[in-house]
C-alpha cells in the first residue's frame, strides 16, 4: 500500500492554482472539470509521478470551521520537505509569503510555517 492523492482544503481552487504553482513550485498535474469546481491536482517537479495533491474545495460544513479552529491555533495543515529551510523561507518571503513561524531548529530538523492564502497553514521542512 502506498499514497498516490492527497488533499488540502482550499477556500478558491483558482487562487489556490496559482500559489501552489507560482509560489511553491508545485506543477498542474490534473483537472478535470466537475460542475462548480475541478478535481484539480498538484505535483512536486521533481516527482511527477509521485504523490498528487488535491486541492479541494472547501465547501463541506465542517471544513470551514475546521480550518479556522487550525489556523487559530497555528496548527499546520499539512507539510513539506525541502532543502534548506532558512533558504526556502528567504526566497519565499521575498515572493510576499505570510510566516507564522520563521525557521526554528528543532534538534535535527527545521521548520517554518506559513499561510497559503487559501485558509492554511503549512509546514516547510528539512533535515
Amino acid at each position: 500500500m502506498r499514497i498516490t492523492v492527497t488533499s488540502v482544503l482550499v477556500d478558491d481552487q483558482r487562487k489556490a492554482l496559482r500559489f501552489y504553482t507560482e509560489v511553491l513550485g508545485f506543477t498542474k498535474k490534473t483537472e478535470v472539470p466537475m460542475g462548480e469546481h475541478s478535481w484539480l491536482t498538484v505535483v512536486s517537479p521533481e516527482d511527477p509521478d509521485g504523490v498528487e495533491l488535491v486541492l479541494e474545495p472547501d465547501e463541506h460544513p465542517a471544513a470551514r470551521p475546521f480550518k479556522a479552529a487550525l489556523v487559530a491555533d497555528g496548527v499546520p495543515f499539512t507539510s513539506f520537505e525541502v532543502p534548506d529551510v532558512r533558504a526556502e523561507f528567504e526566497r519565499l518571503r521575498g515572493l510576499g509569503v505570510r510566516f507564522t513561524q520563521e525557521p526554528v531548529d528543532m534538534g535535527g530538523f527545521t521548520t517554518a510555517v506559513l499561510d497559503d492564502t487559501c485558509g492554511n497553514l503549512l509546514m516547510i521542512a528539512s533535515h
